[in-house]
């Protein structure tokens, strides 16, 4: 069976590109989400938890754009200018694995102080709160997308 590129990348390289492109990202984002609950329901916004989550959602946030401009680069220019995509399964799957950027350095940006900087703590919480809910989403999208079989769709 043909994969998609997005699974194609996590086979190769074992276990390397698998740690790097999906454990790492999302590993993080799960603790993240897991420390954010806490963060949420007790409203210990000054905890060492809370910093945690802090450091979590930096480091993830530019370690994804990296990722993001790897792959990109690498791999997203030369499938679509060579034709080499595999059907439409196979661009949802890198399409959304990639759209992950958008909350992930989001919420970098966020914890950074770079963005919200002047709004209440309640507001950088909510808008935080999102960014890990659609990352969690696109990553998962992904992930389906990613483990069908490409030619489902094509004729």
């Amino acid at each position: 069976m043909t994969m998609t590129h997005y699974m194609e990348l996590l086979a190769s390289n074992q276990p390397w590109n698998l740690i790097l492109f999906m454990a790492i990202p999302v590993i993080l984002a799960e603790f993240i989400a897991v420390t954010e609950l806490y963060v949420l329901f007790t409203r210990n916004t000054s905890g060492g938890l809370k910093r945690w989550n802090r450091y979590a959602s930096m480091f993830v946030g530019v370690y994804f754009l990296g990722i993001f401009v790897y792959l990109f680069s690498t791999a997203v220019v030369p499938l679509t200018t060579q034709g080499l995509w595999r059907g439409p399964f196979d661009v949802i799957a890198v399409g959304f694995y990639l759209l992950g950027v958008v909350p992930l350095v989001g919420m970098a940006l966020i914890d950074s102080g770079l963005v919200l900087r002047g709004q209440e703590e309640q507001v950088k919480l909510k808008n935080h709160a999102v960014m890990v809910g659609i990352f969690l989403v696109v990553a998962h999208i992904a992930m389906i997308f990613g483990m069908l079989s490409p030619h489902l769709l094509m004729a």
